[in-house]
């Protein structure tokens, strides 16, 4: 891989209470990240549902390779969260095509099982492009996951919530009992089973 190319990697729904946890890495050239930057790329949190959207077919045009990958609600519940969304980061790196010569990750902490360079920065979603392009495809990914999930789990408005843990989320739970996709892990520290 040349090392023009910038290998950004983001996960989302680490936080959440249902649903899996989604990674993705974007490779990009220095030029397609400006012109990705022009069109308004930046952290997926600071973007309407809408804006990442429209994004994201332009980040999978423009970008060198790309990568998804998630880990299950029973992984997080067995291996524990950090374990889990270092595996989904591992699933999405097997899919590119090369093996990049160096990665840059999102948040404080490293990707334990990865065997290479790595630089870790905090709040890199607003401070690389490839970051912020990996956080638009990761979210819209596990986004678009939870409004198919709606129709099997009605009665959770997953598709308003997104399975994080929202004051109307918790108080469904108390009503309606929790889904084999609610993480149980994270459901215990709420004394809701």
């Amino acid at each position: 891989m040349n090392k023009v190319s910038e290998v950004g990697i983001d996960e989302v729904g680490r936080g959440a209470i249902f649903g899996p946890v989604f990674s993705a890495v974007v490779v990009l050239t220095e030029k397609n990240k400006f012109t990705l930057k022009q069109f308004g790329v930046t952290d997926s949190k600071k973007l309407t549902p809408k804006k990442r959207n429209l994004l994201l077919p332009k980040i999978l045009l423009l970008s060198s390779d790309y990568g998804i990958g998630q880990s299950s609600v029973r992984e997080i519940d067995q291996l524990g969260i950090r374990v889990a969304t270092e595996l989904s980061m591992m699933r999405a790196l097997k899919k590119l095509k090369e093996k990049p010569s160096e990665l840059i990750i999102d948040g404080p902490l490293l990707l334990r099982p990865w065997n290479g360079p790595q630089e870790n920065i905090i709040s890199g979603d607003s401070k690389f492009i490839s970051i912020a392009s990996a956080s638009i495809v990761a979210k819209v990914s596990r986004d678009n996951l939870m409004e198919r999930l709606e129709k099997e789990y009605s009665g959770y408005l997953i598709f308003k919530n997104k399975g994080y843990g929202t004051k109307e989320h918790f108080s469904l739970i108390k009503r309606n009992g929790i889904t084999k996709l609610h993480r149980k892990s994270f459901l215990k520290k709420s004394n809701l089973i």
